[in-house]
């Protein structure tokens, strides 16, 4: 239920947006830059870099918001779609001197490979309870210790742990089924 009302919510703002809406955008950030960032740098080799296509990313959302379709994806999807294309354009730009077509083929597959791994995680995620949720995201998205997250959320280190626990079983049970 949680996940169709974020997914309603998501398309709500890319309608905002594509009348104008700046606040809309900024909400649209706070809530998938971090994914997006993320993702970005396992194929980037900084930090500053993926932060640069993310960002771009949602440049393109700004002018180019009222192409959004929901029926052909949600706007998490349609994101991660569009930083593919900016990592794909990236990678290639920085490998044309220093490879030959067979390894832009090659490239591109395993970059296609990570990018379903990560639609497929993040359609995982949704699935957790919203507690779990959210210290395995702050953990895998946002890069941060146990202790960092019991800070963050104001909760005890041993709660993050439980609640790391019960998401990794519910994750694998999901694993085991969409494999």
């Amino acid at each position: 239920m949680q996940a169709k009302q974020s997914i309603a919510h998501d398309a709500t703002l890319v309608r905002r947006i594509a009348m104008g809406d700046r606040e809309a955008l900024g909400q649209l950030y706070d809530i998938h830059a971090g994914t997006l960032i993320a993702i970005a740098q396992r194929f980037v080799s900084s930090r500053e870099l993926a932060e640069d296509l993310a960002h771009d990313v949602f440049l393109e959302v700004w002018k180019r918001a009222e192409s959004y379709d929901s029926k052909r994806a949600s706007v998490r999807s349609w994101l991660i779609l569009r930083l593919r294309s900016r990592c794909l354009d990236h990678l290639r730009s920085a490998a044309v001197s220093r490879r030959d077509a067979s390894e832009d083929v090659n490239l591109e597959r395993e970059i296609d490979t990570n990018f379903t791994d990560a639609f497929r995680v993040g359609d995982w995620l949704q699935t957790l309870q919203a507690p779990h949720r959210e210290v395995v995201t702050l953990a895998y998205y946002g890069g941060l210790s146990a202790s960092e997250i019991a800070g963050q959320l104001s909760i005890p280190i041993g709660t993050v742990k439980s609640r790391t626990a019960a998401a990794i079983k519910a994750l694998r049970a999901q694993t085991r089924v969409a494999v």
